[in-house]
């Protein structure tokens, strides 16, 4: 995994509440589960939280004073199987996801996809390994431990003279060594399914359910925000776990036949994205609400009912976010050991493109979404705007930048700001003396018009000389609009921008993308209270600022450079769009 679409979603460690890292909710390798006892004498009906029991300090005060114990204080049982592990004096190693850079000489530098010796596992946040003959702390969240433990350092098979594969290492009947490492594979894909599947339920039913029962605390609104479509991801993975387990084969399992699922499954798991956009909305949501202590005990008090192992609800929450990602790599490590001979290889191959693709498509919404904030923002400050907002057609900016529009009878020319969104282009004046403030002026609907390049030389239509120019022609109406650069590779860039606008649009029809109308009046309203209050338009951050409270005091203090869960897809170029918009706009009053 290199470089990538990001998702702005940070490593897990949710002060105050959290006790977990990402890997210790749905993680590779070793998984040793600590099941919590069950209550044999004065327990509580699980089904309900009833009023008359007390209030929520008391129920989780009896709980504490009860003496039981529920899961564990590490957050999971997978840190405690490592460090047991490594001191019995196995060798356990991990596989770097996300390059780690750092200037600090305590701290282990390395490269995605480098084979990390996990020496020291004890604390949650960072562990300390070796990589060759450099020691340090590295953040745990970088890693995911290796699946086959006991594959040696070069991959596996080897090759012998000749170059053809050395099958003489083999396990138990006739397996090879290849087959046996397809066998952890694919019972790694079964076991993390199930116990996914596991923290759904108990979300659903342990969480949710018990909710709904509370009027008087959280309204359905609320709960829409925390939760989101959880329940729907819950009812599909239940079908795909069926489906995969059908395709298992408990006997041979390197000959399981996995990949067709994905693929049957690839259209449905876009109900991911609804989940991955509103997660920040259910952060500040948690953050806010957990201020108050009777939530803070009501939600303790719904673990442990539903005997939950000892991650806070936040922690619970981030599973799907990190269950979509995940995917391209079990299925990428599952096709580096299928042969291309096996059965499953090209449903195998065609899986991992198509769940990367969810992921991608997944990632393009989150940052359309995020789009629209700052759309209803630039909106809001541009001056005497007339007509629909933006937002009622466009969701993406594709270019801007100033022109000179030439107007019909006279061929007067005039000087502009042009914004091109999908399906339509916002024409502005600049103010006489500010020049950073805008006056709406017009704007042309691009689904009826085709570009049409201009020579240089005199324009028949307008009868003057023009360089640089274009036209926007209408097809209903023969209504012409022309438009002239300063420069000819401004030109060029407009002409390639109406292009990149007309396949937005062929793409946001074929993908289905759309935006609620209910997220369109949120993002006008924030806008508009934002341009009320005479507040400069600076991005609010509490959601990675809730993010980020904690830092280990006794280990690298910095947080790690990389931040955010990563595909291997080439990064988008940074675009300086809403860097000319706040230059234009007036974002600095």
């Amino acid at each position: 995994i290199t470089s990538a679409v990001a998702f702005d979603i940070l490593p897990l460690k949710l002060h105050p509440f959290s006790q977990s890292t990402p890997t210790g909710l749905d993680c590779v390798g070793w998984k040793r589960r600590i099941s919590a006892p069950v209550i044999t004498d004065g327990a509580l009906d699980k089904t309900a939280l009833p009023d008359d029991v007390g209030s929520e300090e008391d129920l989780y005060e009896e709980f504490r004073s009860a003496g039981h114990r529920y899961g564990h204080p590490g957050g999971g049982g997978e840190q405690l199987a490592i460090n047991e592990l490594i001191s019995d004096g196995s060798v356990v190693y991990a596989e770097a996801l996300w390059d780690h850079v750092t200037m600090d000489d305590q701290e282990l530098g390395f490269k995605a996809g480098d084979v990390i010796e996990v020496m020291d596992a004890t604390n949650k946040e960072w562990w300390w390994g070796r990589i060759l003959d450099s020691e340090g702390w590295f953040p745990a969240s970088f890693v995911r431990l290796r699946v086959n433990q006991d594959e040696p350092m070069e991959d596996y098979p080897l090759k012998v003279e000749g170059g053809k594969e050395d099958d003489s290492r083999r396990f138990g009947m006739g397996q090879t060594t290849k087959d046996q490492m397809r066998t952890n594979v694919i019972n790694e894909i079964i076991s993390t399914e199930r116990d996914y599947i596991k923290h759904l339920k108990d979300i659903c039913e342990g969480y949710i359910k018990q909710c709904r029962k509370r009027a008087d605390m959280f309204t359905e609104e609320q709960l829409k925000i925390i939760f989101g479509n959880i329940e729907d991801i819950y009812r599909c993975q239940k079908k795909f776990v069926k489906a995969l387990e059908k395709k298992f084969n408990k006997d041979h399992p390197h000959l399981s036949e996995v990949g067709s699922c994905f693929l049957e499954y690839q259209t449905e798991f876009q109900i991911y994205s609804e989940y991955c956009n509103n997660h920040p909305n259910a952060c500040m949501e948690l953050s806010r609400l957990t201020k108050v202590s009777k939530y803070v005990y009501f939600f303790e008090a719904c673990r442990l009912l539903q005997k939950m192992i000892d991650i806070s609800l936040d922690g619970f929450l981030l599973t799907p976010v990190q269950k979509i990602c995940k995917y391209p790599l079990q299925l990428a490590e599952l096709l580096k050991y299928t042969n291309p001979q096996h059965r499953d290889f090209k449903d195998v191959e065609a899986a991992l493109n198509a769940m990367k693709n969810v992921a991608r498509l997944i990632n393009e919404r989150k940052r359309r979404l995020e789009n629209i904030d700052k759309i209803a923002q630039w909106q809001s400050s541009i001056e005497d705007w007339e007509g629909e907002d933006v937002l009622v057609r466009s969701s993406e900016l594709i270019y801007s930048g100033e022109l000179a529009k030439i107007s019909h009878p006279q061929a007067k020319s005039q000087q502009r700001m042009f914004f091109l969104f999908d399906h339509q282009l916002v024409c502005c004046k600049k103010d006489l003396l500010r020049r950073d403030i805008l006056y709406y002026k017009s704007r042309i609907n691009m689904d009826d018009m085709e570009i049409l390049d201009v020579e240089d030389g005199k324009d028949k239509d307008f009868n003057i000389s023009v360089k640089n120019a274009f036209k926007l022609h209408c097809r209903d109406t023969e209504e012409v609009h022309l438009f002239c650069a300063k420069k000819p590779e401004q030109k060029q860039r407009w002409l390639k921008a109406f292009e990149n606008e007309r396949r937005q649009v062929q793409l946001d029809q074929e993908t289905g993308f759309s935006i609620t109308e209910v997220q369109k009046k949120q993002a006008m309203l924030n806008a508009s209270k934002q341009h009320h209050a005479g507040k400069p338009k600076a991005v609010s951050r509490p959601y990675y600022e809730f993010l980020m409270r904690q830092k280990h005091p006794t280990l690298p203090s910095t947080l790690p450079q990389q931040q955010v869960f990563m595909l291997a897809e080439p990064k988008r170029k940074p675009s300086n769009f809403w860097q000319n918009i706040s230059r234009l706009t007036p974002f600095r009053k």
